[in-house]
Parts: structure tokens; sequence; C-alpha cells
């Protein structure tokens, strides 16, 4: 069985200024595309199987520009739904509820088509996404690509390595890069992390 390559998006404006983004659909800047395009030869080495991606335009720009085929969209790999939240910069939201964190406390309500999720919601997503995962490897013995948002990839990494949600604050990931989710022993194991050519 191969890897779990999880890739987050390149940058957008907002990932730059500090705003938290789900359903609002962004592109990637000139440099987000730059980070999505220097993907390419490192997902051209692997093996892979079959690659998913988040509806937002941000995903899907990032998986085209890193060369990857045959992509299916899905929406469990959306990012956490940030309900009132939405735009909003963590050094913002800290002003009118000091020390919140968003992996214990969750977000404000939105609107009804958005109203926000909690920690165990979205793990609850994140672990649907890893069924589907499993799906996929019994049909292929490549890898499977995920490509999608920091937060959540964050969360789907803690419940793969069987952690609570909560504990996807451990892993901070960065924008343009890959995290490789394998098997030691048996076991899921944290592979690599916050890779990008160079590093």
């Amino acid at each position: 069985m191969g890897d779990l390559l999880l890739v987050r998006h390149g940058e957008t404006e907002w990932s730059l200024s500090g705003q938290h983004t789900s359903w609002t659909d962004l592109p990637l800047t000139d440099n987000g595309r730059a980070q999505a395009r220097s993907l390419g030869p490192l997902l051209a080495s692997e093996r892979i199987g079959r690659v998913f991606s988040s509806p937002m335009k941000r995903a899907r720009e990032t998986a085209e520009l890193a060369g990857l085929e045959h992509v299916h969209v899905d929406v469990d790999l959306c990012e956490w739904d940030y309900g009132g939240y939405e735009g909003v910069t963590s050094v913002e939201i800290d002003r009118t509820r000091p020390g919140w964190f968003l992996f214990d406390d969750g977000v404000a309500p939105g609107p009804p088509e958005h109203p926000g999720e909690t920690p165990e919601q979205v793990g609850a997503r994140a672990d649907r996404m890893l069924a589907k995962a499993e799906a996929a490897f019994a049909d292929d013995e490549g890898s499977v690509v995920l490509v999608s948002h920091g937060h959540f990839l964050r969360v789907l990494t803690a419940r793969r390595l069987g952690l609570p949600p909560s504990a996807g604050a451990l892993f901070q990931l960065e924008t343009g890069t890959i995290g490789r989710l394998g098997i030691e022993h048996g076991r899921h194991v944290l592979a690599g992390w916050n890779v990008r050519p160079g590093s």
C-alpha cells in the first residue's frame, strides 16, 4: 500500500494576511501559483493511485498546477467551516474572546448556510475522508493524494494517527507543502511534513 500524501493549497491573499478562509472562494496569489508548480516534480516521482481535491478554487488550482490528473472533487475535503469567524484573523478574535484557540474552542455561529463546525464535526468529516482513502488503497497499490486546506488536513492527520481532532493543533502546515502519512510496523506514522523542494 502506498502513502497518504496531503497537499495544502498554495498561498492566497487571506492565508497571507492570516484571515480565516473556509467557504470564501479565493484564487491563489502569484506566489501561491509558484508554490503549486514547485510541487510538481515531487509528486511526479510518486506512484499515485487516486487524487482527491476540495472543490474550492485554491485547492483545484493547486492540483492542476502541480500536475495532478484525474482529480476527484470531494466536499469532505473543504476547510473547517469558520462560521462567524470567516475572514477574521486570530488577533481580531482574541480581542473579544481572550485565549481563544480554534482546536479547543471551535468558532462563533455564522449564517444559516455556514453555521460553523466544532472540532468534533471536523473530525467526523476527516474520518469519512479517511474511509474513502482506505477504499482507494484497496483498489490500487499507489499513494492517495488529498489536496485540501490547512486546518482540515491537520485534523485529518490527528485522526489518522489515532488522536482526537483537537490534536491537529500539533501539526502546523504551511501553504504549498506536502505531508506524508505512512505505515511502520503496522502502525500509522508521520513520515514527512511541510515538504517542499529543497527541504
